[in-house]
């Protein structure tokens, strides 16, 4: 048996299958060199993963740490540019509040000094009544009265600079207002401030308030003025006509008549970097204490209210130039300080006048005396309502002051009216933010008077309330 597998061993290979079986062999080995070099690849690419997710890891948390660092960089400017903001709100608030403080104290000074006002109005009318015409002493009681219109007339610019109002705007010529401005304002500016005016007479017409350009030129002129600083100067001031054929660079205005009012002063000029804020509410470039900020925002907000439009020029140690262009249209109102008509109205019925001041019963009782009523007067609401609970048919009309103590006009009137529906009421007021005309209505009230009211203006309101309730309106 052993001898017969010799035997086989000893016979030849076959050459193809000796090729096959060598290829076979090399297979293997290659198949075993690539699972081997798979393996390394898979253990690398294991390896490399692993670092890759290290890696992004590490990134992941860098941008984390970058980010809460911007984070709190941005947390930290926007706190440093919130400051400025901040600021400016509390200063805006501060403002409001002091200009709602402001509009109390003038509504409590206008009620008192238009008391006293009305008293001397009344009285220099009754003693021009007393003298003889074209006397030096009629004269001088004209300048008075013709004073206390103008004192009138400042009451209600400082109640309507300190409170928001309503403005009308009408056909002006603005000439009369701006030549009463700058009269005003040389007695309140230094000595070493030099006003030059120039004002053209019979200017064209423009839609205007006149309390608004009033304000206007102060502005202007105040901020002209502080520019000057302790040194002085002059101070120009010109108003004339003008017809734009080319408006100016960068206004709205179309080409056309306009009246141009020039304030132009030989202060500090202002600097190039500032010049676009210095319309700017709250934007000031005085020291605390000196200014609000507000002068020129309120000269801007002016213009645009009457539609036109306000250049600046300015050179540093030269001055500054302010123009400003109203557009002109048809014929005017002239503003007039007339006393009182020729032919006044009178009348003899009985009046109940009522006012806690006894300096302005006394002239208002004398004053209605004279225009031939028979007046009956009481100096506290109380008492009024009393005298009239006591003869209601007696009284053909009631004229009673707004604020006294105890019991204001309103009241008065409402206690008057469940009395006897008919009675006639006029409400005098020196100042009052609670009157309006849909409220006086809705009690009953026929007619407002604002004091200080003439002679002239109270004769006239007491006929057109007498008149209507004859008629049953």
């Amino acid at each position: 048996m052993v001898k017969q597998m010799q035997n086989l061993n000893a016979r030849p290979i076959d050459p193809a299958l000796q090729n096959e079986i060598i290829k076979r062999t090399e297979a293997e080995k290659a198949l075993q060199k690539s699972q081997e070099r798979f393996h390394e690849l898979r253990q690398r690419a294991n390896e490399r993963n692993t670092e890759l997710l290290r890696e992004n890891k590490q990134l992941k948390q860098e941008i984390d740490d970058r980010n809460r660092i911007e984070k709190k960089l941005r947390a930290r400017e926007e706190r440093h540019l919130a400051e400025p903001e901040k600021k400016d709100l509390e200063k805006q608030h501060y403002h409001a509040q002091k200009m709602e403080a402001i509009g109390t104290l003038a509504g409590g000074i206008a009620h008192d000094f238009n008391n006293i006002l009305g008293s001397i109005l009344l009285n220099a009318e009754l003693a021009i009544d007393d003298l003889p015409t074209q006397s030096e002493t009629q004269y001088s009681l004209n300048q008075v009265v013709k004073g206390c219109h103008h004192a009138k007339d400042l009451i209600e610019q400082i109640l309507t600079f300190s409170r928001d109002a309503e403005f009308e705007r009408r056909p002006l010529q603005i000439d009369a207002i701006v030549k009463e401005t700058l009269k005003m304002l040389r007695a309140m500016f230094p000595a070493t401030i030099e006003i030059e005016q120039q004002v053209q007479g019979e200017l064209k017409t423009v839609m205007a308030d006149p309390t608004q350009i009033q304000q206007l030129v102060i502005n202007l002129c105040n901020n002209a003025v502080h520019a000057m600083g302790a040194a002085g100067g002059k101070l120009m001031v010109a108003l004339s006509d003008e017809v734009l054929d080319t408006p100016p660079s960068g206004s709205d205005l179309q080409p056309g008549p306009y009246v141009k009012l020039v304030v132009s002063d030989m202060g500090c000029g202002i600097r190039p970097e500032i010049r676009g804020h210095i319309f700017e509410p709250f934007f000031t470039t005085k020291r605390p204490g000196e200014g609000t900020g507000l002068g020129l925002s309120v000269v801007h907000g002016i213009v645009i209210n009457h539609e036109g439009s306000i250049t600046m020029e300015s050179e540093a140690d030269k001055g500054t130039t302010f123009q400003v262009f109203l557009p002109a249209i048809g014929k005017a109102i002239v503003l007039t300080t007339e006393a009182e008509p020729k032919q006044l109205q009178t009348g003899n019925e009985k009046i109940l006048f009522v006012d806690d001041e006894e300096v302005v019963v006394d002239a208002s009782v004398r004053i209605l005396d004279r225009l031939g009523y028979n007046v009956s007067s009481a100096t506290s609401s109380k008492h009024a309502l009393k005298t009239f609970r006591m003869q209601p048919e007696s009284f053909d009309l009631v004229i009673t002051d707004m604020t006294m103590p105890g019991m204001t006009g309103l009241e008065l009137a409402r206690e008057l009216i469940q009395i006897r529906p008919d009675i006639p009421i006029i409400l005098c007021t020196g100042y009052s933010q609670m009157i309006t005309p849909e409220n006086i209505t809705a009690i009953g009230i026929k007619e407002l008077i604002v004091k200080p009211f003439n002679r002239s203006e109270i004769a006239a309101v007491i006929r057109k309330v007498l008149e209507k309730s004859v008629t049953g309106q």
